[in-house]
């Protein structure tokens, strides 16, 4: 058999000093390639973006369609409070809506809204704590850490005029678990003709 051009050659053998010297030399271009970036290059990491996240400002419920039917007449938000509900690091919103009415006490809705993933698009709702077919009117409503309490007046009974609700009550929204837990908070009696 005769022998392959160049394979006597000292040279041509690798030995293991010949690839300490190659691995060498290839992570000293990769090192200097690192310092060397274009000056428009940016890096993002996980942290940056919550950060970017967190200073969102929180959803605007003006830009929302809420699933509430007032046939002829507008949708007013009554009242709004924002925090950081689920301890995500980002802000929600939670709005409470209600047809428009110049007299009586039309029932509220109460939604929690989320930022979308897309900026230009409008923001979500992620939760329904109080539903109009609840026939419950918001009178308060506020955010303190993760919970979300609410003032509520409603009827005792279909015979109470609309106009005059005599139930007065308040509710708390926890986040736990992955979801919104409900709680009545202790009030001192119902009150007449509020």
């Amino acid at each position: 058999m005769q022998p392959l051009a160049g394979q006597d050659l000292l040279h041509t053998q690798p030995r293991p000093m010949h690839w300490l010297a190659t691995a060498t030399a290839v992570s000293a271009v990769v090192a200097a390639a690192s310092f060397v970036q274009p000056p428009d290059a940016t890096a993002t990491t996980s942290r940056d973006a919550r950060a970017g996240q967190r200073s969102a400002a929180a959803p605007d419920p003006s830009k929302v369609r809420f699933p509430v039917e007032c046939g002829p007449n507008r949708l007013d938000v009554v009242q709004k409070a924002s925090g950081d509900l689920d301890g995500d690091g980002t802000t929600e919103t939670v709005a409470a809506v209600r047809c428009h009415s110049e007299t009586g006490t039309p029932p509220s809705g109460v939604y929690v809204l989320a930022q979308p993933s897309d900026p230009k698009a409008a923001p979500r709702i992620v939760a329904t704590l109080l539903a109009p077919a609840q026939r419950l009117t918001v009178q308060e409503l506020g955010v303190e850490g993760r919970a979300v309490s609410a003032g509520v007046l409603g009827y005792s009974t279909l015979d109470v005029p609309r106009c005059c609700p005599d139930v007065h009550k308040s509710v708390k929204w926890q986040w736990q678990g992955g979801k919104f837990i409900e709680s009545e908070l202790p009030v001192a009696a119902s009150t007449q003709g509020v």
